[in-house]
């Protein structure tokens, strides 16, 4: 009898994070839906399970470490081993000021959870992912993040100066290039997936992508076979500019 795989997605209570958890238990997954709200998380998985997914809430605030520490003990009481970890959390507050104007509250804020947020989850979850016969990391960036199309006056980031949230994901994509140097040897591949501007409570519901959409890249990473790309940021359409 083959083992199930098994998955955890934090942030994923709603929006492009709950679309990820029910693409991967549909795909035959066990899913750990990372959520810090108790109601709101529990009736996620609730509904999720009522389509016959395999998905079970995990109480997660990706910026407590104690948090991030007893939801890594409770998955590791249930399984020897992590398949799939998909670092979806994000926020993005009050990122509409120029520069010159934003708050470094807001920005630490926005780091607390973008940057510090996956790499306080996946040095947690290491130990499971490194048991698991080749795991997958997904950071979930943005093309925010991209240097490149930042100055690129002929892509649509050229018009985007989103200081706090960009610089977040630039950083992010950093720490997907670090972690997959370090893993490598281990047969873990990380990667960063930009989504692009989808319709969630993140950006007020502006998006023109839909969380279907959106999930498409992040589970073509998160299902990677042994010859994928490892340390690489994608869209849809491939590789993006660091």
């Amino acid at each position: 009898m083959t083992k199930s795989k098994s998955a955890v997605v934090t942030g994923a209570n709603k929006g492009i994070g709950r679309e990820i958890a029910r693409r991967l238990a549909t795909m035959g997954f066990k899913v750990w839906l990372g959520a810090r709200h108790a109601e709101r998380g529990i009736a996620a998985a609730q509904a999720l399970r009522a389509e016959g997914l395999d998905v079970q809430w995990l109480e997660l605030d990706v910026t407590q470490d104690e948090s991030v520490a007893a939801a890594a003990r409770v998955v590791s009481a249930e399984s020897p081993c992590l398949d799939v970890l998909v670092n979806n959390a994000g926020v993005a507050i009050n990122y509409d000021p120029p520069p010159s104007q934003q708050r470094v509250a807001d920005i630490q804020a926005t780091y607390d959870v973008n940057v510090f947020g996956p790499i306080r989850v996946t040095q947690a979850f290491l130990p499971l992912l490194i048991a698991a016969p080749g795991a997958r990391i997904v950071m979930v960036s943005s093309s925010t993040g991209s240097i490149g199309r930042a100055l690129d006056s002929g892509t649509p980031n050229h018009s985007v100066n989103l200081m706090g949230y960009g610089s977040s994901k630039t950083a992010l994509n950093a720490i997907t290039v670090a972690f997959a140097r370090e893993l490598a040897p281990q047969g873990i591949k990380v990667n960063a997936a930009a989504p692009g501007y989808t319709a969630t409570d993140l950006n007020g519901y502006k998006g023109h992508r839909t969380v279907q959409q959106a999930a498409e890249i992040v589970i073509r990473l998160a299902t990677l076979d042994a010859d994928g790309p490892n340390a690489g940021y994608f869209n849809d359409d491939g590789p993006l500019p660091w």
